[in-house]
């Protein structure tokens, strides 16, 4: 993949599949997140509601243990200075990478360098992930998957 900061090619989009012994969606988010932060990478976490956001602020203040993830919720006075913000969707803003823990597909995803779709395991939150997939591909993009099983 080339440096180039214009995407001339649609966005990577990947899907990771919770399994039954796999991690929550938020220590999956936080694992995802340290990842793009090792390659120098400013990410943006998406959740559903202010609980959830709150919910994740506070597990990147201890997990994984012994790990400080370097963030800002969306809105604060220094949000723009943090490589990872968490917020809405409605106040999502660029970054290179967008990891996605809410019910909607990310709109305009040729923003983005690459989204992360998280897929529950509860089988009633999974068909929100199957209409985003639908969505992706309605705009030309081949989503990966990937099974998380620890």
């Amino acid at each position: 993949m080339s440096g180039g900061t214009t995407h001339t090619e649609p966005c990577q989009v990947d899907f990771y599949l919770l399994g039954e012994s796999s991690p929550g969606a938020d220590k999956l988010a936080c694992r995802l997140t340290l990842m793009a932060l090792e390659r120098k990478q400013t990410i943006f976490v998406v959740t559903d509601t202010e609980m959830s956001g709150e919910r994740l602020d506070e597990l990147m203040w201890e997990y994984p243990q012994g790990r400080f993830i370097p963030h800002a919720r969306a809105g604060d006075k220094d949000a723009g200075k943090a490589p990872v913000t968490i917020g809405r969707l409605s106040g999502l803003n660029q970054a290179d990478l967008v990891i996605n823990l809410g019910l909607e597909a990310v709109p305009q995803p040729e923003r983005f360098g690459r989204v992360l779709e998280i897929v529950p395991c509860a089988d009633n939150e999974k068909e929100a992930s199957r209409v985003k997939y639908r969505n992706y591909r309605n705009l030309g993009i081949s989503p990966h998957t990937h099974e998380i099983n620890k």
